[in-house]
């Protein structure tokens, strides 16, 4: 499937987060929020194409919703996260490289669900491209129920000891809830990837 980057992510948003439910009912019923509240807003979803845990809910939300949704996995994740089980046009990359440039180059901006060391990844590699000036789009954590504040306090931490300037660390914005994160990736103003990245 072949799509002008340009017009791809004009309205798409990625979604990082787990392809396991997590230890509390509330991480699916807050994908499912997120995936409902994206759609309604007339956004589309860009995500791993995980057919489960809390990235299948996001995904299965939007399309309920009405919305449109790309997913992009790696040949080797397709059975392990059940791609088959994913909604939405499928991206098939070599690697989780490639998966991260074209999520990266499709989305117009990031908002972070909960999830595990996948998920990090992501959220910091964003940050770094950000930093460098390599993309400059909206970084978004959704703190449901504080999920995020350890990592928050540790960007905090690394301001405190010299390693973040407070510009750099304002580049992962936090959102209270669904709402509020989605107002914070809408308003803020995006640039491409450059074509060399």
């Amino acid at each position: 499937m072949e799509m002008p980057p340009e017009i791809a992510q004009s309205k798409k948003i990625a979604v990082f987060c787990g392809a396991r439910d997590g230890a509390r009912p509330g991480h699916l019923l807050l994908a499912r929020e997120f995936g409902t509240a994206l759609a309604r807003r007339g956004l589309d979803l860009v995500y791993g194409a995980g057919g489960v845990g809390v990235m299948g809910a996001v995904a299965h939300s939007v399309i309920d919703a009405g919305g449109g949704v790309t997913g992009v996995v790696p040949r080797f994740l397709h059975e392990r996260e059940r791609a088959d089980n994913a909604p939405g046009a499928l991206f098939l990359v070599r690697s989780m490289h490639e998966r991260k440039a074209l999520m990266y180059r499709l989305s117009a901006g990031f908002a972070v669900l909960p999830g595990g060391f996948g998920t990090l990844d992501e959220l910091l590699e964003v940050a770094t491209w950000n930093q460098l000036s390599l993309m400059r789009k909206p970084i978004v954590v959704v703190n449901h129920q504080g999920f995020f504040d350890p990592l928050l306090g540790m960007l905090d931490h690394l301001v405190h000891e010299g390693f973040l300037k407070e510009a750099e660390r304002s580049l992962i914005q936090e959102g209270r809830d669904v709402e509020d994160a989605l107002d914070l990736l809408t308003a803020a103003r995006t640039q491409p990837v450059p074509a060399a990245v």
